[in-house]
């Protein structure tokens, strides 16, 4: 990570990110890949920099895959968002600042939300810009939604297990035991003690006890 000598504190401090795919590097992609050289997107994103007369903070760079769900120059890049050292960052492409189009648009809320500019090199996507600052908008309403979504999903799931139990069907929590329960109740019915029938039946006192428990229940049961 490159860190640079910031001599206005008044002007907009920014910040480059770029990441290379692979730790793999060969000559040819050294050269010409902006895939696997971070040079390469790098000095695109120095002149951009310098063209808004902004003040180069610092170059976050990560050599990782972006499915990855942490990565050192991100965190560190996001970290220093929230503290108020940053106000833009500047990548060369979407997809080498984020692994998924849902993770771009939680970026870019919080991004939002700090009040932090957002430029993307090959996009032309500028959050400075009025247009940009609409983009923002409509960022907001996505991520809001997605927010929603989520909470939907575990809303449903939770209430279609409380009334069907799990997947399969059978109730949520601990699976029953697998024992003969009609032969449980035979030897209740001619008298036998609850610690006998368990041991003979190898279970525990309290699943003989269910077992008989249920039979009541569903002999009372109207029909």
């Amino acid at each position: 990570m490159t860190i640079l000598d910031d001599s206005d504190s008044q002007a907009t401090r920014a910040a480059i990110y770029v990441r290379v795919s692979t730790s793999k590097k060969t000559r040819l992609a050294e050269a010409q890949s902006y895939d696997q050289n971070p040079a390469v997107q790098e000095q695109p994103l120095r002149e951009l920099v310098t063209r808004r007369g902004w003040n180069l903070h610092k170059v976050y760079s990560d050599r990782a895959s972006g499915a990855k769900e942490s990565r050192p120059g991100l965190d560190a890049l996001m970290a220093d968002a929230r503290r108020g050292v940053i106000h833009a960052v500047v990548v060369w492409r979407f997809d080498r600042f984020a692994r998924s189009a849902k993770q771009l648009v939680m970026a870019l809320d919080e991004f939002r939300s700090l009040g932090v500019d957002f430029v993307s090199h090959q996009e032309h996507l500028d959050t400075s810009s009025p247009m940009g600052k609409a983009m923002f908008t409509i960022v907001a309403a996505m991520a809001e939604l997605e927010r929603a979504i989520i909470r939907e999903r575990v809303k449903a799931g939770l209430d279609y297990a409380l009334t069907h139990g799990t997947r399969s069907g059978r109730p949520v929590g601990r699976p029953r035991v697998v024992f003969d329960r009609e032969a449980a109740r035979q030897l209740r019915r001619q008298g036998k003690s609850w610690k006998d029938i368990a041991r003979e039946v190898r279970v525990t006192v309290a699943a003989v006890r269910r077992a008989c428990q249920e039979n009541c229940a569903n002999r009372d049961r109207p029909v």
